[in-house]
């Protein structure tokens, strides 16, 4: 704050309250402007306690003004704090703030305390000590707390002690779900966190109490381990008058700072729960600055004063009794400013002068002046100071004496620091408020004229109105010291042009302001109360006069709110309409009227009462409007007036006006302008200027709506400056080197005169150069030619006609057109994710190689050949496009085992820029397709070989084959698998010892070192022994094997015969000899009855007859053979003999040679029929 001030004269006394709110500009300082000579001055600094931010850098701020602008340095816990020592600190430019980068250093190191020095030639200026410390959090140290059994009624604490961080940390209880834990009159929380139950209850048993300390300035909250809590009542304890459980003593005391805040606590344990009440025992409580927490258990007093100091008393009170607890309160004061910080001082050359430092303390403090930061007694010797306390006096200074003095008062509490310059200035009068500035008020209220000078002496302010005949009128007008002027009751009379001037000894300066006494807003007729039936509606009127120079706005409220959000509500220029009235619209109804300088306002009562009962009526489409007329003509509006038609038993709800242009459209063209409640008869019709209007009015009600009314008179709006410009306005480029400006134009209506034409005006953004202009004519937009490449530019469109400019255009922001982008994205990278995917990396182009608007990056990538010699060569080129503005793409869908080239390029609205160098990268191996062929040659009886291509997509290094087969039976039931592993170099093989007459499926992969590929699959069957099956035919088919086949049965019957008698006897044959020597232990003799052809098994019936021969083709008895295709039947069928013949359809079937029985297996419950005796005895032929 500024101070101007000679020896030997008298502070002046202080104004009034109510003035001093009114004027309070009138007590702002006084500056010294910034182009004359000053000693530094410290506008921004950080508080005297810094705590770190972990998340952000440390900002030590410091900004000091002066002229010369003053330089700044550091120190540190008291020495010189040398950035150059310290890389990852810097100071802002034209500023003292240092900023400290923590991310590369811990953020302890920079702990301590900071002073910032400002200095130029006239002196020098000093910051607060800023001590800067780092937040801690330090964990709960570990503990293992045992369970808390307790009787029902008995008092409990459950302790917290968090860890001591820095700052404190906030404590609270919660439980597993972090939930907080309900408190009460009984469960309440102290201030150091621990939890106090005046008795426990049932309720209380729980095994999660647990306390939190959150330290938020780390952002941190750590966690104690939970405590368990069991409450029985085996024994419930008594009922008991209070006792305090905190504090224990019966009184206590404690100290507290003035201007903080004081907290005290009681707690108190009982059954039932007591009450805490509190009192002052030297005097009241100071009701505005108190507030009970925790149940009342704390008392918290704000803003403390050296009048709080004293006793205070808590009582716990329960039925059975009470006790009382008495706290000393004692108050101490770090030092503070009793009539505020030393002000600066501006003295002329040979003026006297004084800075006052007065501040006060519990206890009293030290002051101690320091001038340009050194003790004052160190300082060089003035004749012109003299010290006295706290008071420097200043006698008969002269030019050279400017300095800063600081003032230092502290006590054991803290200190303060403040600086004061002195500046001995010789300077003539300039006057800082604006020229010409205007100000308003409304008659009879106060005006306030500035006149803000400064000069070096002091200048003497004058004021004069119109011209100088002489001083103001005392009664009317009264001059401020500071320069002000104030009319205490402004009427019009005291309008015009004021002058103030300024003089000292070295000169004289003037300025003009004027003044402007504007009519008061008054309601001139006020709304009424109404009484409304429910359904009806009601309009309440509000016609208000005001000053004609000043914008008025109207606002309705309802019982001091808001008006409903309500489309019954309508308010018009002078009235408030509701219709449809319903019970909840009952109220009080105000309407405001505001300008920019007062208001007034008036309210009504609405009442809402039922609706009487009318007769059935009948009821119709209202009759039209008539008597149209209108009045009230101005230039941009009209009254209209009509009488309504008849509304046929149906309430006229709304009015439409309507309005025909004959000199823009043709007769007969009728628009809507505007819509009334079926109240009103009148509406204020705002106009458009050079329009010819006609007027009509139509009704309408629930039934429809009327014919017109006849048209109105016709009514000439006089031609004008267009209102408004065109909207919509854009800059765009279709070429490189052009601007298209666009706008939508204005309608006929909007044009207000003849002659519309647009002015358009365009300029390169931030380049401050004159608008360039073109006039354009029935067209919306207009092209410019010649512009660079992708600029912003800033644009307006304004309407002109014969008649005027529109307003001045809003600006709006476009940009030439696009070119391709001129540069490659940079370092370009592959990173090759698996043998199908790569990703790759790029720097993006910079914004300005854009030129344009950057649609996104396309990747151009194309495979170059096969890591395989036999692979084919692909060429063809992939695009894969990343919108937006990307640094990263992926490729899937690759080949293995390749070499791919890929180039990178950036896109904008106009095209591609150029590709950035090509690039190759390899994918690894994967595993190969499956072989291109597969086929069956040279099949054979017992044997297939098989050729199959390799795969055409290798996708590596083959490492081999595996061939998997399996025989497959008619029913596609699949046999037992074999697999092969063949070479990698192998593209055949060759099965041996395979059924002949069955049908195979084989499954034919390769295989690479990441694993086998797809598999190909082939059916085959092994052929039948031709040679054989055409041999039987023809035995079959001659005479002599008919007859011996008939021979040989006839032998079969005899031997039967024979069998039959010797069992009959009991006595034995050949056969059954053997049958008896190898008998089988799960062989049941069949019944007498059944034993027709039981003797003869199947081994029987294969053997070779006696005296028979082995056939060339080598076929062996049936015992010994492996090759039989019977054995590699599919199943027990019988569809195969074992010459191969199909005699199944003829045939029982036989048991199958692949169940658990052997070769001696049982035999076949069914009769074996001749045919099967005969085929038996052909595959010995």
């Amino acid at each position: 704050m500024m101070e101007r001030r000679r020896m030997g004269e008298t502070d002046l006394p202080l104004l009034p309250l109510v003035v001093a709110v009114l004027l309070g500009h009138l007590a702002a300082a006084l500056e010294v402007p910034l182009d004359l000579p000053q000693p530094p001055t410290i506008t921004q600094q950080s508080p005297k306690d810094y705590i770190i931010d972990p998340r952000e850098n440390i900002v030590i701020h410091c900004e000091a003004k002066g002229k010369p602008h003053p330089s700044f340095s550091w120190t540190r816990n008291g020495t010189h704090f040398d950035l150059d020592q310290h890389p990852n600190v810097h100071m802002r430019a034209h500023s003292g703030t240092l900023v400290v980068d923590i991310s590369k250093e811990r953020a302890e190191h920079y702990e301590g305390a900071y002073q910032c020095t400002a200095r130029n030639k006239h002196g020098t200026a000093v910051s607060n000590n800023i001590v800067v410390r780092q937040p801690r959090s330090p964990l709960w140290s570990k503990e293992k707390i045992k369970p808390i059994v307790i009787q029902e009624g008995v008092s409990l604490v459950l302790p917290c002690r968090p860890p001591a961080g820095f700052p404190p940390p906030i404590v609270f209880w919660m439980d597993n779900n972090f939930q907080r834990l309900p408190q009460s009159n009984r469960v309440s929380q102290s201030l150091n966190g621990d939890l106090y139950f005046s008795n426990v209850l049932r309720e209380d048993s729980r095994n999660d109490y647990i306390c939190y300390a959150r330290f938020p300035h780390t952002q941190t909250i750590q966690q104690k381990q939970p405590i368990t809590v069991k409450v029985l009542n085996q024994e419930p304890a008594d009922e008991r008058k209070p006792t305090f459980l905190l504090p224990l003593e019966a009184t206590s005391s404690k100290m507290v700072l003035r201007g903080q805040v004081l907290e005290m606590e009681c707690f108190a344990e009982g059954l039932p729960t007591p009450e805490i009440s509190w009192a002052k025992m030297s005097g009241e409580l100071p009701d505005a600055r108190i507030s009970f927490l925790h149940h009342r258990k704390v008392l918290r007093i704000v803003n403390v004063s050296e009048a709080d100091a004293g006793d205070y008393r808590c009582t716990a009170r329960n039925q059975l009794g009470s006790v009382h607890h008495t706290i000393r309160i004692t108050v101490k004061a770090a030092p503070y400013w009793i009539s505020g910080a030393p002000r600066n001082l501006v003295l002329a050359p040979g003026e006297n002068g004084v800075v006052m430092c007065r501040a006060s303390g519990t206890p009293k403090p030290n002051i101690q002046w320091a001038m340009n930061a050194v003790p004052i007694e160190n300082a060089p010797k003035d004749p012109s100071r003299k010290v006295e306390d706290d008071t420097i006096i200043f006698t008969d200074v002269q030019m050279g004496s400017s300095a800063v003095y600081q003032c230092n008062v502290s006590n054991q509490h803290g200190y303060l620091l403040a600086n004061a310059f002195v500046n001995v200035l010789s300077e003539p009068p300039r006057v800082l408020t604006p020229a010409n500035a205007v100000y308003q008020v409304i008659m009879n209220k106060r005006a306030l004229l500035e006149c803000t000078s400064f000069g070096s002496p002091i200048p003497k302010i004058t004021w004069f109105k119109d011209s100088r005949s002489g001083a103001l009128d005392a009664e009317t007008y009264e001059e401020h010291d500071n320069g002000t002027l104030e009319i205490r009751m402004a009427q019009p009379r005291n309008s015009g042009k004021y002058t103030c001037v300024a003089r000292n000894s070295l000169g004289i300066y003037e300025n003009h302001v004027y003044l402007e006494v504007k009519e008061p807003t008054r309601i001139l007729k006020q709304p009424e109360y109404r009484m409304v039936q429910r359904g009806k509606s009601v309009v309440f009127e509000c016609k208000v006069k005001h000053d004609p120079s000043l914008v008025p706005a109207m606002t309705w409220l309802k019982d001091d709110g808001e008006l409903p959000d309500d489309e019954r509500f309508v308010v018009d220029a002078d009235s408030l309409t509701i219709a449809d009235v319903m019970e909840s619209d009952a109220g009080v109804y105000t309407c405001i009227m505001n300008t920019t300088l007062d208001h007034d306002s008036a309210s009504a009562e609405l009442t809402v009462v039922e609706a009487t009962p009318t007769p059935s009526v009948v009821n119709e489409r209202p009759e039209p409007p008539s008597d149209l007329e209108l009045t009230d003509h101005k230039k941009r509006s009209v009254q209209l007036t009509w009488i309504p038609g008849d509304d046929h038993n149906s309430p006229i709800e709304k009015f439409l006006i309507q309005y025909e242009d004959s000199l823009h459209h043709r007769r007969g063209h009728w628009h809507n302008l505007t819509e009334v409640p079926g109240s009103k008869t009148t509406a204020h019709l705002k106009l458009s200027p050079y329009v010819h209007y006609t007027f009509r009015v139509v009704a309408v009600n629930s039934l429809g709506t009327s014919d017109p009314s006849f048209p109105s008179k016709m009514y000439k709006t006089d031609p004008s400056a267009p209102d408004e410009n065109p909207t919509d306005v854009h800059g765009f480029g279709t070429e490189h080197d052009n601007l298209v400006i666009s706008w939508k134009p204005l309608s006929g209506l909007q044009a207000n005169g003849p002659g519309l034409h647009y002015r358009v005006m365009w300029r390169q953004k931030m380049m401050e150069t004159d608008w360039i202009t073109a006039t354009v004519a029935n067209k919306s937009k207009f092209v410019v030619s010649g512009t660079p490449t992708f600029v912003p530019y800033e644009l307006k469109v304004q309407a002109v006609n014969d008649f005027g400019a529109a307003p001045e255009p809003a600006v709006a922001l476009g940009l030439s057109g696009e070119d391709l982008p001129i540069a490659a994205p940079a370092s370009v990278q592959a990173y090759v994710l698996n043998s199908t995917l790569a990703e790759i990396h790029w720097d993006p182009v910079p914004p300005k190689l854009i030129r344009g608007y950057l649609k996104g990056y396309k990747v151009y990538y194309w495979r170059e050949r096969s890591l395989h010699k036999h692979n084919p060569h692909h060429a063809e080129k992939q695009i894969l496009t990343f919108s937006g503005n990307h640094s990263k793409g992926k490729l899937p869908g690759l080949h293995p085992f390749s070499v791919y080239s890929f180039n990178v390029r950036a896109y904008n609205g106009k095209g591609e820029g150029p590709p950035s160098h090509n690039q190759q990268f390899e994918t690894p191996e994967g595993v190969p397709g499956a072989p291109t062929s597969l086929t069956v040659t040279n099949s054979n009886l017992d044997s297939l070989s098989l050729e199959w291509n390799p795969p055409r997509d290798r996708n590596g290094l083959l490492t081999g084959y595996t061939l998997k087969y399996h025989p497959v039976n008619n029913s596609n039931e699949l046999g037992p698998k074999e697999e092969l592993a063949l070479a990698a170099n192998e593209t055949s093989v060759t099965l041996p010892n395979l059924k002949y007459s069955t049908r195979y499926k084989f499954y034919l992969n390769a295989k690479t070192r990441e694993g086998p590929g797809p598999v190909i699959t082939q059916e085959a069957i092994t052929i039948v022994d031709e040679a054989v099956a055409s041999r039987q035919v023809d035995i079959a088919t001659q005479g002599w094997f008919i007859g011996l086949m008939c021979a040989i049965a006839l032998l079969i019957l005899i031997l039967l015969i024979i069998c039959f008698i010797q069992r009959n006897k009991g006595g034995k044959y050949p056969v059954k000899e053997k049958e008896d020597a190898h008998t089988d232990p799960e062989f049941q003799p069949m019944k007498d009855e059944d034993c027709t052809f039981g003797e003869y098994s199947d081994n029987e019936d294969h053997k070779p007859l006696k005296g028979s021969r082995t056939p060339s083709s080598g076929t062996v008895k049936r015992d010994d053979s492996d090759d039989s295709l019977v054995d590699y039947g599919e199943g027990g069928d019988g569809q195969f003999n074992e010459d191969g013949s199909f005699i199944g359809q003829y045939s029982g079937k036989s048991a199958s040679r692949d169940t658990t029985t052997g070769a001696e297996g049982l035999e076949s419950s069914e009769a074996p029929s001749p045919i099967n005796a005969m085929n038996s005895l052909n595959s010995f032929v």
